[in-house]
């Protein structure tokens, strides 16, 4: 099998602005196939970092001298871009995080041990990353409230038809989904489950650490009432994270973490709390981190994501190509229209990990392990895969060293 149709993307000279894959190991560069995890970073968001510690250094929301103002012009900036990004209404309702998951346990905290008790009913999918599982449920255990789940089919496609018997199990008051999930790459109707969860009167929380990177997300077209996504999955620095919400929910929460810019005024016996968004920025926030996410998406933005989508599908349907023709591979979850660029797949009597170490013998990287969803790999009847992802630098060449070596694989340990 070849690529057919040529990329709209030139990932080859996008990688130029990627000094990881100058890096030689065993005489030849890396194949990067683990973006799921986490991507490389371009010098234009590492340069702009430098720049910003070398030039404009300093606390934000604090100083009133021109290196503080200038330091925080950066880190509102970022802010703003960030807004832009996911078409939020106002750039208020962005708060700056360490990660998708502590954005995800702000939600849960925040808005779910103030909302819901007995009888209420918690919905996420059996395809959560655990950061969008475990937090709804220990806060449900926490308020007595049920926590269900959406089941999924042999493919890794959410069963919706679901949703009518989960209606009837008490009062729905969160539905917590991912956009696109990070072990089978399925891409799921989020848009139809935001529309049930409000027909119910919950709320939609959507986990984009997925999706933000990859594919144009829309908070207004989703119809969700939170989302969040993490830099570091979108050529950023790691540390940064961003939580949309609407904004008349996140002013009726209550404050998550406690202390500096979030507070208002202080005395003996009463505290009152800052507007929005620093109202959930407690403490110094990632400043420099911020002003880096800022740069990376400014960097996918102007490759373009629908490019970025066009790249990943063509890779994604030659890499399930050429491993559909290897017999000794099973793959996992939906077919190439329906997911995005992650697969999962097993090698016939190897473990996942020795499968992921050998590869790394051949100079391709790619993750094993059960992915943070250990309910889904329960479902799938596995302790663990192997998976490969892809970004916009990815190559059909480095799909074929990924072949290759999974060859290797079979022939040493299968």
């Amino acid at each position: 099998m070849a690529v057919t149709t040529a990329p709209a993307l030139d990932a080859h000279r996008l990688r130029a602005d990627f000094a990881v894959f100058d890096e030689i190991v065993d005489g030849r560069p890396v194949a990067y196939l683990d973006s799921a995890s986490s991507t490389q970073k371009p010098r234009q968001v590492l340069d702009r970092m430098r720049h910003f510690y070398e030039h404009e250094y300093a606390n934000v929301h604090r100083g009133v001298y021109r290196l503080a103002e200038r330091a925080t012009e950066g880190y509102e900036s970022a802010r703003r871009t960030v807004a832009a990004f996911v078409n939020a209404p106002s750039e208020r309702e962005v708060i700056f995080t360490r990660s998708t998951t502590e954005a995800l346990n702000l939600v849960a905290y925040a808005w779910g041990l103030d909302n819901l008790g007995p009888g209420d009913v918690v919905v996420v999918s059996e395809l959560e990353h655990h950061a969008n599982f475990v937090p709804w449920q220990y806060v449900a255990s926490r308020t007595g409230a049920s926590f269900r789940h959406i089941p999924i089919d042999d493919a890794g496609e959410l069963q919706l038809e679901a949703l009518e018997t989960l209606a009837g199990e008490g009062t729905i008051k969160v539905v917590a989904t991912g956009l696109i999930s990070n072990s089978l790459g399925t891409i799921n109707p989020v848009e139809r489950i935001a529309a049930w969860a409000h027909e119910q009167g919950a709320i939609m929380v959507v986990d984009a650490a997925q999706a933000a990177p990859h594919r144009a997300v829309d908070v207004q077209a989703l119809g969700c009432d939170f989302l969040a996504f993490s830099s570091h999955k979108l050529c950023g620095p790691s540390g940064v994270g961003a939580l949309w919400g609407r904004r008349d929910l996140l002013e009726a929460m209550s404050p998550f973490n406690l202390g500096g810019e979030m507070i208002r005024s202080v005395g003996l016996d009463r505290t009152t709390f800052n507007e929005l968004p620093y109202k959930f920025e407690a403490g110094t926030p990632a400043i420099a981190e911020a002003v880096g996410f800022g740069a990376a998406v400014d960097y996918v933005s102007a490759v373009g994501l629908e490019a970025i989508e066009r790249h990943e599908h063509e890779i994604t349907v030659y890499a399930m190509g050429r491993l559909g023709e290897l017999g000794f591979v099973r793959l996992f979850g939906p077919p190439v229209e329906r997911r995005a660029g992650i697969i999962s797949f097993a090698v016939e009597g190897v473990h996942p990990h020795d499968v992921a170490q050998v590869l790394d013998w051949e100079g391709v990287a790619v993750r094993a392990g059960h992915h943070c969803t250990q309910p889904l790999m329960a479902r799938l009847g596995v302790a663990a895969t192997t998976r490969a992802s892809f970004y916009l630098y990815s190559l059909p060449e480095e799909v074929d060293r990924l072949v290759d070596g999974l060859h290797k694989v079979k022939r040493s340990l299968g």
